[in-house]
Parts: structure tokens; sequence; C-alpha cells
């Protein structure tokens, strides 16, 4: 017997369409702040560190807001069709793009060249 809220294995609902799309733009976030971060780390050159840093600093909590949303409003389980696991992959995805975000943004060169507040050192090593 078939469920009556079940989905096909190819079909694409609204709730599989809002996980994707949360995914894809908390997946974008976390590349972004992977590209700030070794930006600043030096790594990687070209560009700029702080605006790649804010860049996912909106499009990760978006993305993981987004998802967030697709959980709670998921009526099944996994495999429903109501985009489950694809919105607990864009919250974590989310998450994790935040705070790369983050540290990027808090180790970026201010535009000013202002002097950074007392206490937030960029490490613990002089040099």
């Amino acid at each position: 017997m078939e469920l009556p809220y079940a989905v096909g294995a190819y079909d694409l609902s609204a709730g599989r369409l809002a996980a994707v799309v949360a995914a894809l733009l908390a997946l974008a976030g976390l590349v972004a702040a992977s590209m700030a971060l070794a930006r600043v780390a030096g790594r990687l050159r070209g560009g700029n560190a702080r605006t790649g840093a804010l860049a996912a600093l909106v499009a990760s909590p978006v993305g993981a807001a987004l998802g967030t949303v697709v959980v709670v409003t998921a009526d099944g389980g996994l495999g429903t069709g109501n985009g489950l696991g694809g919105g607990v992959v864009a919250a974590l995805l989310g998450l994790v793009g935040t705070g790369l975000a983050l540290r990027a943004l808090a180790r970026a060169p201010r535009p000013d060249g202002a002097a950074r507040p007392a206490g937030s050192a960029r490490s613990g090593r002089a040099g």
C-alpha cells in the first residue's frame, strides 16, 4: 500500500525544490567563506577577503534559515518528498559557512586601516 503523501523518487516537489535552493545557497556561502579564509592566510591571491566574507555572511545564514524552515514544515519523514534530508544538509552547511565567514571577517584587514580593538589579535605568535 502506497502512502497518500509520498512522492515519486524523481518528482520535484515544493519541499525538495526549497531544500535544493537552501542547500545551494548555503554551499555557495561555505565556498565563499573558505576562499575568504584562504585569502586572509595568503594561500589565494586576487580578490578581497573582506568582500568574500561579507558575501558568505549573507548567503550562509539565509541558506541555513531556509533549510530550517523546510525541516520544520516537513510533514513526513525521509523519502516522502518534503525535502527533510536536504533541509538538514542546508542547515548544517549554513551553520558551518556562517562560522567560517565570521572567522574570515575577524581576520581580514579593515579597509580604513583602523587598528583592531584590544584583545582581538590574529594569533598568539609574535611576529
